[in-house]
């Protein structure tokens, strides 16, 4: 099974302004739920998707490994406890968060222990995050490109990171993007705002169409239902070719999350 195309994120979101937006996201129709360790969220997600009623065999859950569970020791382990706050047996895809070069656990160990826990049966599926052409190179010399489901980057109109998306659709690695607003930035692009009064379509819409015009999967969060709702109708969308080449020229390497310490060299 891939990845589901759009999903809902949950970056930034604690407590009960997650369940509440997890709940209300499946309540207008998302079947695809994103988390990680580091969120401090996966007990609020757990609570929420076993209040919605959804049978678990509809949706597909992500999490993320986090940093201080890379080693071979830890990884197995975290990702169990992971399972029990998401209330669940196993997850979906298993992402490995932040490449994270300098936390002393070399990129082979914690991609085997990834495997491990696929192996296990906690993960359907395991994937990367943040990861650049030299280290995805590194991940699919340790798994096999057909190991890994995805890997999840910031992309956005002023971010559209051509070099890495092109090698990624080479290997035949789904590309999901996060922080397709860009923090909401683009919001207010007078390019997206004129080509979304073309189509009687809010400035999100079009950029998430964008991104799915692409090929790259989506999670955008938002704390209200209304917009939860109107994001999902990107997918009804149809940029035409001038539409997209006029998103084209937005690209400006605006990127918006760049933790040191964490992210690689991009390219």
């Amino acid at each position: 099974m891939g990845i589901p195309s759009f999903g809902v994120g949950t970056f930034r979101l604690t407590g009960q302004s997650a369940i509440d937006s997890v709940r209300n996201a499946l309540d207008v129709g998302y079947r695809a739920v994103d988390t990680a360790q580091i969120y401090g969220n996966e007990a609020e997600v757990g609570q929420a998707i076993a209040e919605s009623g959804v049978p678990r065999s509809e949706l597909f859950i992500t999490t993320k490994i986090w940093t201080a569970n890379y080693a071979k020791t830890k990884l197995v382990s975290s990702l169990r406890e992971s399972l029990e706050k998401l209330r669940t047996d196993s997850v979906d895809l298993t992402l490995i968060h932040w490449p994270a070069p300098g936390n002393g656990v070399p990129l082979p160990q914690y991609m085997e222990a990834l495997a491990e826990a696929k192996a296990l049966g906690l993960t359907r599926q395991i994937g990367i995050s943040n990861f650049n052409i030299a280290l995805t190179q590194q991940a699919i010399a340790v798994v096999g490109k057909d190991e890994i489901a995805t890997n999840q980057i910031e992309l956005s109109p002023y971010l559209q990171s051509h070099k890495l998306t092109a090698y990624l659709k080479e290997q035949g690695i789904a590309v999901t993007s996060y922080m397709t607003l860009a923090y909401g930035k683009v919001l207010k692009d007078p390019v997206l705002a004129t080509i979304a009064e073309k189509h009687h379509a809010t400035v999100a819409q079009v950029a998430l169409a964008w991104a799915l015009q692409l090929g790259y999967a989506v999670i955008p969060s938002s704390t209200k239902r209304e917009n939860l709702s109107s994001n999902l109708l990107a997918r009804d969308l149809k940029l035409d070719a001038q539409d997209m080449a006029l998103i084209a020229t937005l690209d400006r390497n605006g990127r918006e999350v760049n933790p040191e310490g964490l992210a690689p060299d991009w390219d």
